[in-house]
């Protein structure tokens, strides 16, 4: 197996790299030479190399949703119900897939989305996927409940973009004490989930009798708080068991109502974006909060089970917005065609997930540079093929709707 440090031509700006024919070019010459990308292609074989790496508890962490697991089918139901359109004879030699979100350009309409804990995933966690995101160009959110401390991801990333996604919790210091963290180390803007309250009944978790936080994973965010060590009797490096009972009193939090976004603008200077959001009177009431901006997302099926899935919300929420403010996308994306799609019904970028977190157990940090760079080549090759030279050409005119698919049990 072949692991290139460098997976395109690096000679270029990546904001002008063709990505499709450059990336299907790479992968060729390397059979022609008789070798191959570390990480599998096929989207099929990726999870199952990451399933054989992880243990069964840590592969269902990622992999499950809430309850039978329906809005995750929904949501990918939802792609499958929207089909492109595609034109001909338009030039698409010179393609752009680049977009502007919140007065800054990406060089393209993805970044990494927040998943925490994810060093139950690979040993370097957030560090390999901040690093992967840096060298790409593209932002990445980091969740609360990191591996990784807030500080120590952004070392890692340098200059390179980067949000930071805020779990809410009951103690409004400790929400102070993060907000202000991220602020000092660099990122950019703060991604509020709205929709984990609490978690869900989630049956494979369940089954495996296993959540990473009361093992101690995925709190270095509140070990490293001078807040939250300040509530402990001890220090939890002396009695780990004593944070993790004090992370369970705190995170939950299910009084907050959208009064309390003032509490957030009070305490940062950086954009505030809402992540949750799927009923159009929500992103009205998230407007009128002030907010930056909002990510139509239903937390890719694990929350709520049996909800509607991301895609079929985006189109009300959007027009709810008119281009107020910016409206991105998560749940569901697995290819460039997805892309596509939530772009051309008004997402201005989508977010990955469970995508990146299949290269990063497959590779670390190059699995999850793979990973993205294929999507990427799908995106690039799927737009010039359907006609668009631009993903500011992309419109609800680039699509048709089938009919549904049969429900399934």
């Amino acid at each position: 197996m072949y692991n290139p440090r460098h997976a395109m031509d690096e000679t270029k700006p990546f904001s002008e790299k063709q990505f499709g024919p450059e990336r299907e070019q790479l992968i060729y010459q390397l059979g022609l030479a008789g070798k191959s990308l570390a990480t599998p292609v096929p989207l099929a074989l990726l999870e199952q190399k990451a399933k054989e790496v992880l243990e069964p508890r840590a592969y269902d962490y990622v992999a499950g949703g809430a309850g039978g697991e329906q809005t995750m089918r929904a949501n990918l139901e939802a792609f499958y119900r929207w089909r492109i359109v595609p034109r001909m004879l338009r030039d698409v030699s010179k393609r752009d897939l680049s977009v502007e979100v919140l007065g800054k350009r990406w060089p393209a309409p993805v970044m990494l989305g927040p998943v925490g804990v994810q060093g139950i995933i690979h040993r370097e966690a957030e560090i390999a996927t901040g690093r992967a995101a840096a060298a790409m160009g593209i932002p990445f959110a980091l969740s609360t409940v990191s591996s990784q401390s807030i500080e120590k991801v952004a070392e890692a990333m340098g200059s390179g973009a980067r949000w930071f996604q805020l779990y809410w919790g009951r103690d409004s210091e400790l929400t102070a004490s993060m907000l202000q963290r991220a602020e000092r180390a660099g990122y950019e803007a703060i991604v509020v989930t709205l929709d984990t309250s609490m978690l869900a009944w989630r049956e494979r978790d369940l089954h495996h009798a296993y959540l990473p936080f009361i093992l101690g994973e995925g709190l270095a965010n509140y070990v490293s708080d001078p807040v939250f060590r300040g509530r402990l009797a001890q220090p939890p490096e002396q009695n780990p068991a004593g944070a993790i009972q004090l992370w369970l009193t705190l995170f939950s939090n299910t009084t907050l109502t959208w009064s309390d976004l003032r509490f957030l603008r009070q305490h940062t200077r950086l954009p505030i974006i809402l992540k949750g959001i799927l009923h159009s009177n929500d992103a009205a009431l998230a407007i009128g909060g002030g907010v930056d901006g909002i990510i139509v997302s239903n937390h890719g099926g694990r929350q709520v089970d049996g909800a509607i899935a991301a895609l079929d919300a985006l189109p009300s929420v959007v027009e709810e917005v008119k281009g107020r403010i910016p409206v991105l996308f998560d749940s569901g994306i697995r290819r460039g065609a997805d892309v596509v799609k939530a772009l051309a019904l008004g997402a201005k970028a989508a977010l990955l997930g469970r995508l990146y977190m299949w290269g990063l157990a497959a590779g670390g940090e190059q699995g999850v540079r793979d990973a993205v760079l294929n999507l990427l080549a799908d995106l690039d090759l799927t737009l010039a093929l359907s006609g668009y030279a631009s993903c500011a050409e992309l419109d609800a005119s680039v699509l048709a709707h089938a009919a549904p698919l049969a429900v399934r049990p």
